[in-house]
């Protein structure tokens, strides 16, 4: 399902040659994910960042322009399965919006789009945190555990949940990006 979409991202977006990449739980074998693919886009700089909604404004993405405030290094979107009109759904979220109830129903999601700069702090710390993740079984099996720790109690939404995890990932992504840059001599 990655190829698919990568494929689909680079043709959309090809005017700002993309570097895409598959990062988040789905990334990583053996951990487990809802059937949810996280991809990463990078493009060459901030300026490049508000170039991206319109060239996926085709109906199967929504844009979260809610987030921007929050994170003005980053531009986020979801694949729906199906086109947002028909769902019912917006094709942008704005700030002042509510996000529609509808958007928690994980089976119309097929991927979250996080775009950044591929020079950012931000995009280093994904990539070293997947391949960490993918070159240290040990941190792999303790995040494993907590993750099915957290999937047993109740949260509000997505967000809550991924604060459950903010402290051990705050700890291993130093430790990853450590590793990363020694390994790539960065």
């Amino acid at each position: 399902m990655f190829e698919t979409l990568k494929e689909e991202l680079s043709e959309k977006l090809s005017i700002l040659s993309p570097a895409i990449e598959h990062i988040g739980s789905t990334s990583v074998e053996g951990l487990s994910a809802k059937p949810i693919i996280d991809i990463m886009i990078g493009v060459a700089d901030n300026k490049d960042l508000d170039k991206v909604p319109p060239l996926l404004n085709n109906g199967s993405y929504v844009y979260y322009e809610k987030y921007n405030d929050d994170m003005p290094y980053r531009r986020f979107f979801v694949r729906l399965t199906n086109n947002a009109v028909d769902l019912g759904l917006p094709l942008v979220i704005q700030t002042k919006d509510e996000i529609p109830e509808r958007m928690h129903d994980h089976t119309f999601r097929m991927a979250h789009i996080h775009v950044m700069p591929s020079s950012s702090e931000h995009w280093l710390r994904h990539l070293a945190f997947r391949d960490y993740l993918r070159e240290h079984p040990a941190v792999l099996h303790e995040y494993q555990t907590l993750k099915e720790r957290l999937v047993q109690k109740e949260w509000a939404d997505g967000n809550d949940y991924n604060a459950g995890k903010d402290v051990f990932l705050k700890k291993e992504e130093q430790n990853a990006i450590t590793w990363y840059k020694k390994l790539h001599h960065k």
